[in-house]
């Protein structure tokens, strides 16, 4: 039996992406260096990642819902992502790389925040402070169609969603002893929460 629609897209999407090119002409999924950044179908920038392994392997074990502490941990929905953007380090390819991951990684984190109205994101770990850093060109893709994303993206869907997200996560605490990062999270997950009940409520009311 065939997954269900709504995997079959997520994978084709992912699919999609890594095929995405940079201005170099190469597939930047390929590098095996660099920072990504999940955000979710409000713009809202919802997680930020290094890697020291191909970009498409570590973005394609969050996404396909292979093991991933994030994932695991239920901090991460895969179906909550919407768009990815990568940013590949092609000149540590083979070299070391010394803090320049890690100052990288901040650099986006720290954009992510001033982007998020919550200036806050969902990584359940520390993004330890560094020095700022200039990033390499990115690159940036939808993982569905305008078609599927309109019905992805319905504010009643992602609600009933998030909500599950969240006592999913309130269950692993109440099961397991957390690092603070987890309860963050979980805090951070019910902000998202009560503004996207919210707003849809505010949406209802004018439409009424």
């Amino acid at each position: 039996m065939s997954a269900p629609p709504e995997v079959n897209e997520l994978y084709a999407g992912v699919k999609r992406l890594f095929d995405l090119t940079d201005e170099t002409g190469r597939r930047a999924s390929d590098c095996t260096r660099g920072v990504y950044l999940f955000v979710d179908y409000d713009g809202e920038p919802i997680y930020v990642g290094q890697t020291r392994e191909k970009l498409r392997s570590r973005i394609g074990r969050h996404l396909t819902n292979q093991r991933t502490d994030a994932v695991a941990m239920r901090v991460l929905d895969p179906f909550e992502v919407a768009e990815v953007e990568m940013w590949p380090f092609w000149e540590l390819e083979d070299r070391p790389v010394g803090d320049t991951l890690h100052r990288a990684e901040f650099t986006v984190y720290q954009h992510a925040l001033t982007e998020s109205r919550f200036s806050a994101v969902l990584n359940e770990g520390e993004i330890r402070e560094a020095e700022l850093i200039q990033l390499p060109p990115s690159v940036r893709g939808s993982l569905l169609p305008a078609g599927s994303r309109r019905v992805r993206e319905h504010p009643d869907l992602r609600l009933a969603r998030r909500a599950r997200t969240i006592s999913d996560l309130a269950r692993v605490i109440s099961e397991r002893q957390v690092r603070p990062g987890i309860r963050r999270t979980l805090w951070v997950q019910s902000q998202r929460l009560e503004h996207l009940a919210r707003t849809r409520l505010e949406e209802v009311e004018r439409n009424t």
